[in-house]
């Protein structure tokens, strides 16, 4: 096997896949390392294709950069198709709208030597945005996978929050995902602009941390993210808050021990109203001006409605 494979998931975003295999061509410090690059096309309708056979002609590594088509849209999927893929030890997804540091490969490659033992790790995500940002968009930063937790490296197992890295940015040993992460997760994530069933990033990694397996913060691998202006519109925002939250059901069951799963989603509904009314409450007469507000609002109703959504959402398995 190889060392690392980079899995690219990709769709109808030609042109920003271009720029990211453009940064790919220029890797530092990996002559020594075995790896490759996997572009699984989620359905694209562009020259996704086209621009992967246009830089297969010229890549200058001598490991290959490959592409494999999957005709069905939904971020687990793709997900599962570049491990079924993948012929790295390590699998590590950059998702097309992220640009990766010169050292990125070098600086994944070091961490899994550092650290052989654990299941997987994420690392910094800088914001790359030309539009002006919502107010307080610090607030709500994370849910756009713009994680920056400082300089030092941290296992999040042994954190007291159920925080975990995004999907992007981060690197999983394929045999921990083939032997934690089943076929057919409740969650599918985005599936072209549709943004109702989000979650599954978190899904896959409570699957691993459930199954035994540390997650660690790398903060030495880096990448930014390219975010366009459409994405930092309110109608996007408020629709990825609806999106997030319709998950946490799902997610929280996930985490619970089978003794638990009784009594503490009645626990969770009464703390979610209070944090709705709590919301209801300090931001009245803010939501129609301030996106960040009216984020969290929807944020706050989505996740109290979660549970409901859950039995009766076709996607959700």
């Amino acid at each position: 096997m190889l060392d690392l494979t980079v899995a690219i998931r990709t769709y109808n975003r030609a042109d920003a896949l271009a720029a990211l295999l453009d940064r790919l061509y220029q890797q530092v410090h990996i002559e020594d390392i075995r790896w490759e690059v996997l572009v699984v096309d989620n359905n694209s309708s562009d020259h996704t294709a086209e621009v992967v056979q246009n830089h297969q002609s010229n890549w200058p590594f001598t490991q290959p950069l490959r592409y494999v088509f999957e005709p069905t849209q939904g971020a687990a999927i793709a997900r599962q198709r570049a491990f079924g893929e993948a012929h790295g030890q390590w699998v590590g997804f950059i998702d097309d709208d992220n640009l990766p540091a010169p050292d990125w490969v070098y600086q994944a490659h070091l961490f899994s030597l550092a650290h052989p033992q654990i299941g997987a790790y994420g690392g910094q995500i800088q914001l790359k945005a030309n539009s002006k940002l919502p107010k307080n968009f610090h607030q709500i930063a994370v849910y756009l996978a713009i994680i920056e937790r400082g300089k030092s490296e941290f296992c999040y197992n042994h954190r007291p929050s159920n925080v975990l890295p995004p999907g992007t940015n981060i690197v999983i040993a394929k045999q921990v995902w083939l032997e934690s992460v089943p076929q057919d997760m409740r969650l599918l994530g985005p599936s072209g602009k549709n943004l109702s069933s989000k979650g599954e990033d978190i899904e896959l990694l409570s699957h691993i941390q459930k199954a035994g397996w540390e997650i660690w913060y790398a903060p030495s691998l880096q990448c930014s993210h390219k975010i366009p202006e459409w994405r930092l519109e309110r109608s996007y925002l408020l629709s990825l808050a609806w999106g997030v939250g319709l998950g946490r059901h799902s997610i929280r069951m996930l985490r619970l021990k089978k003794e638990e799963k009784y009594l503490m989603p009645i626990a969770y509904f009464f703390n979610d109203l209070r944090n709705l009314i709590h919301s209801l409450i300090k931001n009245i007469g803010s939501f129609q001006k301030d996106t960040v507000c009216a984020f969290n609002l929807i944020l706050a109703v989505s996740i109290l409605i979660s549970p409901i959504h859950s039995l009766f959402d076709p996607r959700s398995k």
